[in-house]
């Protein structure tokens, strides 16, 4: 059964930096993109970032831009959340997400990782 594994979140003061990993394992067959998703308390899942395998293509929410960046190391299989300037509007639970749109199409969650801005 493939697996994402998140790691790296906590509790950082405003204006500090956090960066997420996300590890997958034993996918039989590569994802098309790569995303970070979260959601904080009494709100939706919303999208933060996705990188598109093959061409390294980014796209990221409005709220992010600028201080987040997102990156994959494909060796390692791992993707990275890089948050810098953090907001305690961007504390939630950050998921990682591998989507595949060909056959045989999946889509993969992991646990999700705490992140807490508060001073």
């Amino acid at each position: 059964q493939a697996q994402l594994v998140e790691s790296g979140g906590g509790l950082v003061q405003p204006g500090g930096s956090l960066r997420l990993s996300c590890v997958a394992s034993r996918f039989t067959f590569s994802s098309d993109v790569m995303s970070w998703y979260r959601q904080a308390p009494g709100k939706e899942r919303e999208l933060v970032a996705a990188i598109w395998s093959t061409s390294g293509d980014t796209i990221y929410a409005d709220s992010v831009k600028g201080r987040f960046t997102i990156s994959s190391d494909n060796g390692k299989m791992t993707v990275y959340l890089q948050m810098n300037i953090l907001k305690p509007e961007d504390t939630a639970v950050y998921f990682c997400n591998a989507n595949r749109g060909r056959i045989p199409k999946y889509n993969y969650w992991g646990q999700g990782t705490q992140v807490t801005v508060s001073s």
